[in-house]
């Protein structure tokens, strides 16, 4: 099932503007979300995201589009799925209605809201064989649009292509200045003795709603600090654990880049305390 501006529909039945300004000109941005059994995870964080990445992109906000508005359509769509018994991955898409070519005519915006089932209903972690390469041909730009989660994910696509026919698990991406800034599909974090690391956003890297958890969770650990910093790739060498996050997986651990393995330890204990943090959320 799909809403539509607030009406449910079929997959089949669901019509879609071939002026569509997302479609025509990537002019929307996005919120994957995680639920169970009807209740979504981090919610108010994905909201004031999606709020600030509107107004970033010059979007007119609707009077309407409260946090309860959203969640209330969002938990509606579940329902009408019957997938209010289960994990679920959600997709809230807003874009600016069509109308002009480069330059709107129209500032308001139109959203749908689509699901998929998914397994595990809370974050497990997976130490299967998880291998990244560089991906060096396109390059993310350390600018505030970077950081925002919008369709323009043309190296993210290439990527994906580059690390498939490469037999890799996952590529990680650099700024123009060759600093690595996150993986294909979520942040990047390095653990290098007691000091956990993660790119800071003026690198270019997303906004992500796991690394502001982590963050969080990491300012309380006694054992660990964890600093926002540029990492290099001969950084990469010299870490004790690369892990990637993002509100699907939560954390994925890196087994291997090149030569250099890594372990899990940090990660699991992060990982505990973030499916703590994440039934508070509910």
């Amino acid at each position: 099932m799909i809403n539509l501006n607030g009406t449910i529909t079929s997959h089949e039945a669901a019509k879609l503007s071939l002026k569509n300004r997302g479609l025509l000109y990537g002019d929307a941005v996005f919120e994957t979300i995680k639920a169970v059994n009807g209740q979504l995870f981090f919610w108010e964080d994905h909201y004031f995201r999606l709020m600030a990445s509107m107004r970033i992109l010059r979007m007119a906000i609707p009077m309407h589009f409260s946090m309860e508005f959203l969640e209330d359509e969002i938990k509606k769509t579940i329902r009408a799925a019957t997938f209010d018994k289960q994990a679920v991955r959600i997709k809230l898409y807003v874009n600016r209605k069509e109308g002009g070519k480069y330059n709107p005519t129209n500032h308001d915006v139109d959203y749908f809201i689509e699901l998929e089932a998914t397994g595990n209903p809370f974050y497990t972690l997976n130490e299967d064989l998880y291998r990244v390469e560089l991906f060096k041909d396109h390059y993310i730009y350390a600018n505030l649009l970077s950081t925002l989660k919008s369709n323009a994910k043309t190296i993210n696509v290439l990527g994906s292509i580059y690390a498939t026919e490469n037999g890799y698990q996952n590529c990680l991406l650099l700024n123009e200045k060759k600093m690595v800034v996150e993986a294909l599909q979520g942040n990047l974090f390095l653990v290098k003795g007691t000091t956990i690391i993660t790119p800071p956003t003026s690198d270019g890297c997303l906004r992500g709603i796991i690394r502001k958890q982590l963050i969080e969770i990491g300012k309380t650990l006694k054992e660990y600090t964890i600093e926002e910093k540029s990492i290099s790739s001969f950084d990469l060498q010299k870490a004790d654990e690369l892990f990637v996050t993002n509100v699907m997986i939560g954390i994925q651990p890196i087994s291997n880049y090149r030569k250099k393995s890594y372990g899990t330890e940090v990660a699991k204990i992060l990982l505990q305390k973030l499916n703590v943090k994440a039934r508070l959320t509910f």
